[in-house]
């Protein structure tokens, strides 16, 4: 008798099993989105959701067969309420996946709550080292970029010109200094010489001072770094104060990515290097650029490529078990060897959760980041202090 109650009690459970999958594959599955709506980087978080939406909405709404319910909290760009703001979506709206943000500083306490509570994170800015360094975890994958690599990419790039004196600029906070960094190591490496580093507290944008000593010091070079409503109001100073024509800036692509046309003509000729760039003229750009420019009647940045990318990178996963998020290491697994076919050129990610990816040379030309050239090919962080191997 107790060997047919247990015969009868497995079948059972064998019935009941697909079907507690099905209705969990049925169920929506809850994204939250953590960007800023307010602030210096309010555009930036906009576009980071355009082109996330713009994917899910390709894929008829639903990804895996999942339709999507998005729970949004506005980050503020305050690491203060960063840890609060990110603990409302995990433990009181219970989302499924995190999807966020811009600021470095933000984005490291995301990370850490991520790793705490073992959700789901995909980070479609920020660039904070530390987030596929030391804070690497299987549950936490970039869209975007470390911040060591645009600044070694810029760095290749200013050194490959025959600069030996370089100046840096940015703000004082992760994003900035982690840059500069990074443009240091590979500048140094080609034989230049950063001979002074220039900061002020985010988000300040009186420049008059750092400027004036610029003037004063004359390098072959200036190095910036700054993004939003800030970089428009350094580029337009710079011009001002005359030192466009008397020492060449370069910057991470940040300084012009969406902010062309609040800059005018002080931005014309500036050299960026950033892991996207108009003018890539391959058909997967092509389309993307097509369907954002129709859908949100603006033309796409590379924010946009990104959160378009991180809505990709999570569909991989969740394909990969039919939608059904329980299987979380098959989930995570799959996301992480994936070859996302990205509008900025396919890409891979490293064992820690970061993007090799190529790196492009722009141009200001009109409204445009013209692509040149590629800076660095494929380009890995070496991701620093992670244990993921």
């Amino acid at each position: 008798m107790n060997a047919r109650r247990t015969a009868l009690a497995a079948l059972l459970l064998a019935a009941t099993l697909p079907l507690a999958a099905q209705a969990q594959s049925a169920a929506k599955l809850k994204v939250g989105l953590m960007l800023p709506a307010t602030g210096t980087f309010a555009s930036l978080g906009t576009a980071i959701e355009n082109g996330f939406r713009l994917y899910v909405a390709e894929q008829g709404g639903r990804l895996a067969g999942r339709e999507i319910e998005f729970v949004k909290v506005d980050d503020e760009s305050d690491p203060s309420k960063a840890t609060d703001n990110v603990n409302k979506l995990v433990k009181r709206d219970h989302v499924d996946v995190i999807v966020g943000t811009v600021h470095s500083g933000v984005a490291m306490a995301m990370a850490r709550v991520a790793r705490d509570t073992g959700t789901l994170l995909i980070v479609p800015n920020a660039g904070a080292d530390a987030i596929t360094g030391p804070l690497c975890a299987p549950n936490i994958v970039r869209s975007s970029f470390s911040n060591w690599q645009p600044g070694y990419a810029t760095g290749v790039v200013a050194a490959q010109k025959g600069y030996k004196r370089a100046m840096t600029i940015t703000w004082n906070y992760a994003a900035g200094n982690e840059t500069v960094k990074g443009f240091t190591e590979a500048f140094e490496k080609g034989g230049g010489k950063v001979v002074k580093e220039l900061n002020l507290p985010f988000p300040n944008v009186e420049f008059q001072a750092l400027l004036t000593e610029i003037a004063a010091q004359k390098p072959d070079v200036v190095f910036a770094f700054f993004a939003g409503g800030g970089a428009v109001k350094f580029v337009k100073d710079y011009d001002a104060a005359g030192l466009r024509r008397t020492v060449p800036l370069i910057g991470s692509g940040f300084l012009t990515d969406g902010t062309l046309e609040a800059q005018g003509s002080s931005a014309q000729g500036l050299l960026t290097v950033l892991h996207y760039a108009d003018g890539l003229n391959t058909p997967r750009d092509t389309a993307f650029r097509t369907r954002y420019a129709v859908t949100y009647k603006l033309q796409p940045d590379v924010y946009a490529v990104q959160g378009y990318d991180a809505a990709q990178t999570l569909a991989a996963g969740l394909q990969a078990v039919k939608g059904d998020t329980r299987q979380r290491e098959a989930l995570l697994s799959a996301m992480r060897k994936a070859s996302i076919d990205s509008p900025r050129g396919r890409y891979t990610l490293s064992a820690a959760g970061n993007p090799v990816q190529n790196f492009y040379v722009r141009e200001v030309r009109g409204n445009e980041n013209k692509m040149t050239g590629v800076a660095v090919k494929m380009l890995a962080d070496p991701a620093r202090g992670c244990n993921l191997r």
